[in-house]
């Protein structure tokens, strides 16, 4: 493993230039992935924050007791798809309206707004069925008099959310073929340089696995200082984003590890491939 070791860094001195444009082309291929995770990211946020609005506001009829509504709240709480419940009572009602709607201020008079059961449901517990199917049962309590939760709108942000995942998976997957195929051409490229090399190390005996371990190693080398590089230049453009354009949210640390580790992963297959195809050819 040392000798392996020590005739992958002798490659990247014999021929520095083909190595650097090997890594450049590997950091450009994953910077195009990197670009469409940190959209991906920023789409699901953008899509988690618009979830977390949905809410079911079941509106209580007028002259209920306050036994009966507290006792109604604290039964709706124990429902496994609940993620908080309060009351609000007509006051309440009454000031958030005249807080939010400055303009008909004079319109609200006292009593004019019902109380309310306000529930939010649990991460993912907030598609429509699951929806309809707490509306439903809030609907059973006698004193409710309407249960409304936008159901258009909740069906609309689920099919939405469906579409992104679909489509982003299926671009995520492009990308990483693609990024495979450059990175296998790349570094085959360099298995090509070498070629005679490759046909004296046969010649003397030398085992495929022997051979291939240089490379690997190599192919683990670039993928990784490529990875490097697509990460600071993904960052570079989330900055420019973010002064220019629009704010933008970052890779989390764990997960722009795994960027890098990608990119390892990807140079070693890579690799594999390049020099497998070699080694049957020669």
């Amino acid at each position: 493993m040392r000798l392996a070791f020590r005739e992958a860094l002798r490659a990247f001195q014999r021929a520095p230039v083909l190595s650097a444009l090997s890594i450049t082309t590997i950091a450009f291929s994953l910077f195009a992935f990197g670009l469409f995770g940190l959209v991906a990211l920023n789409l699901r946020n953008a899509l988690q924050q618009v979830e977390d609005r949905v809410e079911i506001r079941a509106f209580v009829a007028e002259g209920t007791p306050p036994e009966a509504t507290s006792a109604a709240v604290g039964d709706v709480a124990l429902f496994p798809e609940i993620a908080s419940v309060r009351l609000v009572t007509e006051a309440q009602a009454l000031e958030r309206a005249r807080r939010e709607l400055k303009e008909f201020e004079d319109v609200f008079d006292a009593g004019i707004l019902p109380a309310s059961i306000e529930v939010r449901l649990k991460p993912g517990r907030r598609d429509p069925e699951t929806v309809r199917d707490v509306a439903r049962r809030l609907q059973l309590y006698d004193f409710i008099d309407d249960v409304r939760f936008g159901e258009e709108w909740v069906e609309n942000l689920h099919r939405l959310r469906n579409i992104a995942t679909g489509a982003g998976l299926a671009l995520g997957a492009t990308f990483a073929l693609v990024a495979l195929i450059i990175i296998g051409s790349t570094i085959r490229m360099a298995v090509l340089a070498r070629s005679r090399e490759i046909v004296i190390m046969r010649l003397v005996g030398a085992t495929d696995g022997f051979i291939r371990a240089p490379f690997l190693i190599e192919g683990v080398m670039k993928g990784t200082l490529g990875g490097i590089l697509a990460l600071v230049l993904t960052w570079v453009a989330a900055e420019l984003t973010g002064r220019w354009v629009m704010q933008v949210t970052w890779f989390d640390p764990e997960l722009a590890v795994l960027g890098v580790l990608a990119g390892a992963l990807l140079g070693l297959l890579g690799s594999a491939v390049a020099v497998g195809r070699h080694l049957r050819k020669v």
